[in-house]
């Protein structure tokens, strides 16, 4: 470690290869992210032949996201970054590998597991974002977490419009078409593994709990570190908080659009391209939404994420299943209210803990958001059953105006 406490241009420099060896595991993770959530649900309705439980594969994949999120966050703490994201990769990959031998031998309990597994790609590939702050200053953590962000776009929108091409493949070696996405999403979870594992060296999560342990040691702690600790739970809450809200809404209609543009006659491509939209809705405007919440604060751009996230519900409610411009409009502003939502909560969460127990905070609020995401992944399906996909739209667009005067009263308590 001493290179790095000799030298403030050394330690820079490993700051942004950080960032380049996360943002590039990014590029697989968030195909292997997107691929699979498209078809999901048209899985479990062909396996299950009925569309009311068809949010089960997301409540699955969002429930195993949940226990990797604890799994990992514990182990990154022990042993660094490395270790925990390059195990959360690989189990993801082989999840998704393990739901294309379940379609192929049509068997649900196959499916259960493996989408469970399968979630742990999508826990790891959020956890990737935090590896940027480790060694990020107080005024660049919304910037480094939204660089990452950014990167998971080229793979998130790729994934979905693939869907096509992937049922095809498929289809030509003998496989169902909807398992070809997962066949992507497996061997991306992979590779996304491999960049971590290979180049995130030295871990800089170990670097920065050596740092700051001999800044302790020596009193060299500047005022802003002394005032991080110990961890703020009151910080902590209103972060996970953000992030659990804006996670429920997005899971709750983003999982039932694909289905309730089958029922509206639109086809896969058509399915691909609204799925491929709102996954690069999330994340393509990061860094903008990093610069704007390092500028204006984690409070007002919640209260934003919340106002978008309302907008989109009325737009998904309001307009006839058949427009797919509508469609897409609706489901791009729901990925940017979630990205909004995402990048203002994790930055509170990070201001709010020091690194004795930063890792293993962020895993167990990763915990409540994944859970949320369950929730909403399974609720949908019955909600939409129950009444129609317009009356869950409306819901979610009620929930997420819940975000402001929560944030409103935070700020002013």
């Amino acid at each position: 470690m001493q290179p790095f406490l000799d030298s403030p241009e050394s330690l820079k420099k490993l700051y942004w290869r950080t960032i380049f060896v996360a943002s590039l595991s990014q590029l697989f993770g968030g195909a292997g992210l997107a691929a699979g959530i498209t078809v999901g649900a048209l899985l479990a309705q062909q396996m299950l032949g009925t569309a009311a439980f068809a949010g089960l594969p997301i409540a699955l994949f969002t429930l195993g996201s949940a226990g990797t999120a604890w799994f990992v966050g514990r182990l990154s703490q022990r042993f660094g970054r490395r270790p925990g994201l390059t195990t959360g990769f690989l189990l993801g990959g082989s999840g998704g590998l393990g739901v294309v031998f379940a379609a192929i031998l049509n068997s649900l309990p196959l499916l259960i597991v493996s989408m469970l597994i399968y979630g742990a790609g999508a826990a790891t590939n959020l956890q990737t974002r935090y590896a940027g702050t480790d060694l990020a200053g107080k005024n660049q953590r919304a910037k480094a977490i939204s660089i990452i962000l950014v990167s998971t776009t080229f793979g998130a929108f790729a994934g979905p419009n693939l869907v096509d091409i992937m049922g095809k493949f498929a289809l030509s070696i003998g496989i169902p078409a909807l398992a070809g996405p997962f066949l992507l999403s497996g061997s991306a979870f992979l590779l996304a593994g491999l960049v971590i594992f290979l180049l995130l060296r030295p871990d800089p999560l170990l670097v920065a709990n050596a740092i700051e342990a001999y800044n302790q040691k020596n009193g060299l702690q500047d005022a802003s570190a002394k005032a991080a600790q110990p961890s703020n739970k009151k910080g902590v809450t209103v972060g996970a908080a953000i992030m659990v809200m804006t996670q429920l809404i997005m899971v709750a209609i983003m999982t039932m659009t694909p289905v309730h543009m089958g029922r509206h006659g639109h086809d896969l491509g058509d399915i691909g391209l609204v799925i491929g939209v709102h996954i690069g809705a999330m994340y393509l405007p990061s860094l903008f939404t990093g610069i704007l919440v390092d500028k204006f604060g984690t409070t007002s751009m919640s209260v934003a994420a919340g106002a978008t996230l309302a907008l989109a519900s009325a737009i998904a409610a309001l307009t006839p299943g058949d427009s797919l411009v509508s469609l897409i409009l609706a489901l791009g502003l729901l990925g940017i209210g979630w990205n909004m939502g995402l990048i203002s909560g994790t930055t509170k969460l990070v201001d709010s803990t020091d690194s004795a127990s930063r890792a293993k905070t962020q895993g167990n609020v990763d915990v409540f958001v994944a859970l949320s995401g369950a929730s909403g992944g399974t609720l949908s399906g019955m909600v939409v059953a129950g009444s129609s996909f317009a009356g869950l739209a409306l819901s979610g667009g009620l929930l997420s105006l819940l975000l402001i005067p929560v944030m409103l009263w935070s700020r002013k308590s």
